[in-house]
C-alpha cells in the first residue's frame, strides 16, 4: 500500500502549483482521499476531501475558492490544484486515505 505525492516547489505569493497523489496496493475508487497540511511547529491540518466517486468536496475555510481537490480513478491519483498561493500556504502536504495511509509528504513553500 503507497501514496506518493509530488508537484511541490518554491513558488511567489499569488503563484500556482498542482499536487499530485499517486496510489497502489488497495482500490483506490473505493476510498475517500483526503489533502493535509503541516507547516513548522504547527498541528497537522485537513485541507481538502474528496468522496471515492469525486462527486463531493469539502475544504477548509482557509483554502476555499483557492484550492481544488479533484481525482481520476483510472489514474489511482488524487490532485490539489492550488491558485492564489500565500506565505501561510507553506508547509508539507500529505495525501491520505482511510486506514490510515499516508505519503510521505512534499514540501510547499510560498515565499518571495
Amino acid at each position: 500500500v503507497h501514496l506518493v505525492e509530488s508537484g511541490g516547489g518554491l513558488v511567489q505569493p499569488g503563484g500556482s502549483l498542482t499536487l499530485s497523489c499517486a496510489a497502489s496496493g488497495f482500490i483506490f475508487g473505493d476510498y475517500v482521499m483526503n489533502w493535509w497540511r503541516q507547516a513548522p511547529g504547527k498541528a497537522r491540518e485537513l485541507v481538502a476531501v474528496i468522496s471515492s466517486a469525486g462527486s463531493s468536496t469539502n475544504y477548509a475555510d482557509s483554502v476555499k475558492g483557492r484550492f481544488t481537490i479533484s481525482r481520476d480513478n483510472t489514474k489511482n491519483t488524487v490532485y490539489l490544484q492550488m491558485n492564489s498561493l500565500k506565505p501561510e500556504d507553506t508547509g508539507v502536504y500529505y495525501c491520505n486515505a482511510p486506514g490510515p495511509i499516508w505519503g510521505q509528504g512534499t514540501q510547499v513553500t510560498v515565499s518571495s
